[in-house]
């Protein structure tokens, strides 16, 4: 029988819907009132190690890595979303484990002047084999 250690187990993490209020945009009115900015991000990676240890020091902790796309949003203002989700996209990244990840950033109210039910960016990078 093959143990659950001698296959690799590529398969992703999901952080779906996290919320946080930010100051991006082009225009002044949305860098000095703000708005809720939502984040998903999907990482790619092999979780054998962490299914066969059952420790999550050999997986992506999703509590941390939430708190580090939150500093983000909070953090210093951008005036594209396309700037905003490459900085999340970064942090995912960050871990060497993490093969490829793709981000989300969803600005529902965004400044569009008509009526929509969402405007959002993704970004999707992997590392070089």
């Amino acid at each position: 029988m093959v143990t659950s250690a001698e296959l690799t187990a590529p398969g992703e993490i999901r952080l779906v819907g996290l919320r946080a209020y930010g100051y991006h945009g082009v225009y002044e009115s949305e860098r000095r009132a703000g708005q809720e900015f939502v984040v998903d991000a999907t990482l790619e990676l092999d979780l054998a190690a962490a299914a066969a240890s059952d420790d999550v020091a050999d997986t992506v902790d999703y509590g941390q890595l939430a708190g580090q796309l939150v500093a983000v949003v909070t953090g210093s203002p951008v005036n594209l979303l396309e700037t905003l989700t490459d900085r999340l996209l970064q942090v995912c990244l960050a871990d060497a484990r993490v093969a490829a990840a793709t981000v989300t950033v969803h600005k529902p109210q965004a400044p569009v002047g008509h009526e929509f039910a969402d405007v959002a960016v993704a970004l999707r990078r992997e590392r070089p084999r």
